[in-house]
């Protein structure tokens, strides 16, 4: 009788299994999918990955920096933000000493503004504004000299990424470009000797091109080195004071102005021989070819730099 049931079961069991469906082979088109799947998985965890190894809120030294991937780079913010430097030391520097990956990182924008209130009294002030330009308005890979002159360092700046277009809007809603730059500078320290460290200040001037070239074209056609030579139709027409309101207008010129920044070190690592701080920069807006005034600006940010 066991002998039986066991066979019963057996048979049972042969059945039930030869009833289950069957798992069709993969297709190539559903492998193909499959790895695709796979693959949109290990980017999306990468990113992830690269997001927590590289946060904009984080503070993100030179050294660190450097242990990135492009791909950990991308999409987080840090190509557009300057190193920032651990450590309260102090830097001899010769003249000569050279300084390289000299970053600019504004962080505020202030416009010059003119407002009149129900009384009729006029108030001239810098106002916050919101900034309209994406992340690429930082200044990087500057490099320059620093000299030592009768006791007072002078840096002198070279070369590198030394300009960004940039807009910001005012609260009123007026838009704002200019071009944000140090070209050219030649920012001198106190005196007191040639060591850079905390509370050192130093600063100067610099120029500011125009924020439009020579090939740009207004809405009517007029440009400096090409297009119309004067607005067409009735305003082309036009005599006497109404032809003198249209003469910037019509006559572009490439503007360089002049600004003026001043930096105070902060944080000095001797054995990076890095130094950074904050700055604060004043400069014109863009003149739209000699078009119309410019506006005064106000930029405060950090900065950072590597002496070599």
């Amino acid at each position: 009788m066991a002998r039986l049931l066991s066979v019963v079961l057996a048979l049972a069991l042969g059945v039930a299994t030869a009833f289950q469906p069957m798992r069709a082979p993969l297709t190539r088109s559903v492998q193909l999918e499959a790895a695709k799947e796979d693959r949109v998985g290990a980017a999306v965890a990468a990113g992830v990955m690269a997001a927590s190894l590289a946060s904009p809120a984080l503070a993100i030294t030179a050294e660190e920096r450097a242990q990135l991937s492009y791909l950990q780079v991308k999409g987080t913010g840090l190509a557009n933000r300057c190193s920032e430097v651990v450590g309260t030391d102090s830097l001899s520097v010769k003249s000569g000493t050279s300084m390289v990956d000299f970053c600019l990182e504004p962080k505020a924008f202030f416009v010059e503004e003119t407002t009149t209130n129900k009384k009729g009294d006029t108030k001239t002030d810098f106002v916050a504004t919101k900034l309209m330009t994406r992340q690429t308005y930082t200044l990087d890979g500057i490099s320059g000299t620093w000299k030592d002159e009768g006791g007072k360092l002078t840096f002198t700046e070279e070369d590198g990424i030394d300009y960004a277009p940039t807009t910001v809007q005012v609260p009123g809603g007026e838009r704002v470009p200019f071009l944000f730059t140090v070209k050219e500078l030649v920012a001198k320290g106190a005196a007191g000797g040639n060591t850079l460290k905390p509370g050192y200040e130093f600063g100067g001037s610099f120029k500011v091109p125009s924020y439009r070239t020579g090939l740009f074209l207004d809405p009517k056609g007029r440009g400096m080195a090409t297009g119309y030579d004067q607005a067409q139709a009735l305003p082309g027409l036009q005599t006497g004071d109404e032809e003198a309101e249209l003469f910037n207008e019509n006559n572009k010129v490439f503007d360089v102005l002049s600004g003026s920044v001043e930096f105070e070190v902060q944080n000095v690592n001797k054995e990076q021989s890095e130094i950074a701080g904050v700055f604060v920069s004043a400069q014109p807006s863009d003149t739209d070819l000699g078009g119309k005034e410019p506006k005064k600006l106000l930029l405060k940010g950090i900065f950072y730099g590597k002496l070599e």
